[in-house]
């Protein structure tokens, strides 16, 4: 796939297709940024479910007519479409399957978790603090990992990093207290550094 053929990258603002923005920055693609409605799940074209019938972001339209859905997957598929920006390790490595392992626990244990709080309204008091306890721990996780390494992977940015800012900038929408996660923190203030997440929050006129 050739970095320079244009793509369409569905996206709501703040949502999380900001981690795909950052990456294809990150990777140098060229793309066109298609903003949905997911409350009627309309957008500029008309009916989102027709372009995916699960009516969610991201999704990202290849040149070639193919669409490709869940952000763990758009990430590692830029990825290797840029070997040469290292965004994530070789393919078939021990480093590459950790990458993934972490790709996973961010999707199902953190994106799940504190997303579920945007929709908190008809929970009662106890429902909402089991969730937050529970996100408290899998934040934990991630803290303890940050405090001895300056990105996910290490040392280096991967697209691993994008997905962790993508979710973890709403702790402060739902009001998940981070101040004791020095790791995370410190992760975050690294994050709002990097060019491709400035462009990226402007393009979708958010803030860091």
């Amino acid at each position: 796939m050739q970095r320079n053929l244009k793509m369409n990258l569905f996206y709501s603002p703040g949502a999380c297709a900001l981690a795909s923005q950052i990456a294809l920055r990150e990777a140098g693609m060229n793309f066109e940024m298609v903003k949905v409605d997911l409350k009627n799940k309309e957008y500029a074209g008309g009916d989102y479910k027709k372009v995916n019938p699960k009516g969610y972001i991201p999704a990202l339209q290849l040149p070639d007519g193919h669409l490709m859905t869940e952000g763990a997957v758009i990430l590692q598929w830029i990825a290797d479409q840029a070997p040469d920006k290292n965004l994530l390790p070789k393919f078939g490595t021990m480093e590459r399957y950790k990458a993934m392992e972490w790709l996973n626990f961010i999707a199902t244990e953190v994106h799940k978790g504190i997303g579920s709080l945007f929709n908190s309204a008809h929970m009662n008091d106890e429902t909402k603090a089991a969730i937050q306890a529970k996100i408290q721990l899998r934040l934990g996780v991630l803290d303890q990992h940050l405090l001895s390494n300056a990105y996910m992977l290490g040392e280096n940015f991967s697209v691993v990093d994008a997905y962790a800012y993508n979710v973890l900038r709403w702790t402060n929408l739902v009001h998940v207290d981070t101040t004791n996660h020095k790791g995370i923190q410190g992760l975050m203030a690294k994050m709002a550094e990097r060019a491709s997440v400035k462009e990226a929050v402007a393009a979708e006129g958010i803030r860091l």
